[in-house]
């Protein structure tokens, strides 16, 4: 590191203390009274603002006062750094409102943001200590969206270093965070401290994102929802990648409806990200039309029972998940129980193509003499990082250098979901079985095993969402669905063809309308 980026580094250490120091003093206003935020929703938020309940000013007070009594005295740890330009932001808002009398659609709504989208003046690391105090010059696409419909970023939150895992959510620049319902258990990786958060009421909703399971994990494991988009509906410049084939962002939010305007507000067409012109003609002003309490009538679901029908899946998920089926046949669905999901082959030519290293290089030269790091090297021979998983970044440079050498061309970016001979030909036979049994989704839980107890490694993790949408490039939605063992939350993932999120929104909805499982972690109540 250079000296001048050390004396950066300290001087933001100083700043950093400000806002938490600062906190609830100050104000311009009193905290509102009579308005809780406790699993308000996104239209009872707006409806409170518009009658003069609450002002966004209060609301990001609100939210912040949550997360000084909660987040670490509860050793919840879902929080990396706080945005002191919120206030800010909030007092802006509400002088337009006082101006115009006109609400944007977001108006107000406090965000909490994955510490892997570009937040432009706020610390962005991708969980690695060797990214702290890393600010963009610019947001993320789909925060930059979520900015022009009128939301605050109130903060960003813990994550998976890297985004590597699936299963727990543990950073160098944070630690662990915990289960709001169970804190002695994990809120699944990488997006677990969105979730977390999100589930404790420490914001009103979330970004987060999923190269293989990790919004709609997190959503399971801290009985939310979450949606993997269409690859292609929304844009991933912006956000430090894993694998730019797979990975995608989207919402977490604790009703179908807040992640449908959340989704509608950040998704469209980027040339920053060409693989968005793919969703030119697919995305709808809003998804309003698909809250529809008999969405479900006349549906036809497939069971991709092999999912579940397993030694290793917990009883109590399993008793779970049949329920789930017996309640949307209830509501009207056609049931095709079961569906055959065909193998995806994971054999092949060894890929020289880059990957990881390709992607985080990329990353890094968008963002020029700014970025601490310019290469995945230069990165390692700092040292900061866990080392739990310095292993797997050496594997990431040390073969991608090999493959280069070997071929004698420079490592190149990976073929994209839709030009993947595999994904081509795994795609292609699910559409032609969901074809042939006229299925408009599919279904699954989410995962078939509880949250782990953190430190478990042996325990079957029992995650099943690994292979349709990420090497399809199709859109899934999970949904709450209960509790195993009275208190551990578990979930149920649709699936659809290709930009059929409004009739996944429409499944999902009907069924939460139906049962209405959620409820939130008793540890993180009201304030006094």
């Amino acid at each position: 590191m250079t000296m001048k980026y050390v004396q950066r580094i300290l001087c933001s250490m100083l700043f950093s203390l400000l806002p938490v120091a600062r906190m609830g003093a100050a104000a311009k206003s009193s905290v509102a009274q009579g308005f809780s935020v406790e699993e308000t929703t996104i239209a009872q938020t707006l409806d409170a603002i518009r009658t003069g309940k609450v002002t966004c000013h209060q609301l990001v007070e609100i939210y912040r006062k949550r997360i000084q009594a909660y987040d670490q005295t509860t050793h919840l740890n879902a929080i990396v750094t706080l945005n002191p330009a919120a206030l800010a932001d909030a007092d802006r808002l509400d002088a337009e409102f006082a101006s115009t009398h006109r609400l944007r659609p977001l108006h107000g709504i406090v965000v909490i943001v994955k510490d892997n989208y570009d937040t432009k003046g706020l610390q962005t690391t991708g969980g690695s200590l060797a990214l702290k105090w890393f600010v963009p010059a610019d947001d993320a696409f789909m925060v930059k969206r979520l900015r022009d419909a009128g939301a605050i970023i109130l903060a960003k939150s813990n994550m998976a270093e890297w985004a590597f895992s699936p299963l727990l959510t543990e950073s160098s620049i944070a630690g662990i965070t915990r289960n709001p319902y169970a804190l002695d258990r994990v809120p699944a990786g990488s997006s677990g401290g969105t979730a977390a958060a999100v589930a404790a009421n420490l914001g009103e909703v979330g970004l987060g994102t999923d190269t293989g399971d990790s919004i709609r994990g997190p959503a399971s494991h801290n009985s939310l929802v979450g949606i993997r988009p269409t690859i292609g509906l929304v844009s991933r410049d912006g956000i430090i990648p894993l694998s730019s084939t797979n990975d995608m962002g989207g919402p977490l939010a604790r009703t179908v409806a807040d992640a449908a305007a959340i989704l509608a507000a950040v998704q469209g067409y980027d040339p920053a990200d060409p693989i968005t012109v793919l969703a030119k003609g697919h995305t709808p002003v809003d998804y309003a039309s698909s809250l529809d309490k008999d969405g479900l009538r006349g549906v036809r679901i497939g069971v991709v029972r092999s999912y579940f029908d397993t030694p290793t899946t917990d009883p109590q998920v399993k008793q779970l998940a049949e329920r789930a089926i017996a309640q949307l046949k209830a509501q009207g669905a056609v049931i095709v129980d079961s569906f055959p999901l065909p193998e995806y082959e994971r054999a092949g030519d060894k890929s020289t193509c880059g990957g990881f290293e390709f992607d985080l290089n990329h990353y890094f030269a968008i963002h020029g003499q700014n970025a601490p790091y310019q290469s995945l090297q230069a990165l390692l021979d700092s040292g900061l990082y866990l080392g739990s998983i310095a292993e797997r970044l050496k594997h990431a440079a040390q073969s991608n250098a090999s493959d280069a050498v070997a071929q004698s061309t420079p490592v190149a970016a990976c073929p994209d979901t839709y030009h993947d001979p595999r994904k081509i030909k795994f795609r292609e036979a699910i559409l032609q079985k969901m074809d042939q049994l006229k299925l408009d989704a599919l279904v699954y839980p989410t995962w078939s095993n509880p949250p782990r107890k953190i430190g478990d490694l042996t325990s079957p993790g029992g995650d099943n969402s690994q292979i349709i949408a990420p090497m399809t490039g199709f859109p899934g939605i999970t949904v709450p669905i209960g509790f195993s063992y009275d208190s551990l939350p578990a979930g149920l993932t649709f699936i659809g063809r290709s930009f059929s999120e409004a009739s996944l929104i429409k499944f999902a909805y009907a069924y939460e309308q139906a049962t209405r499982y959620r409820h939130p972690p008793s540890l993180f109540g009201p304030l006094p």
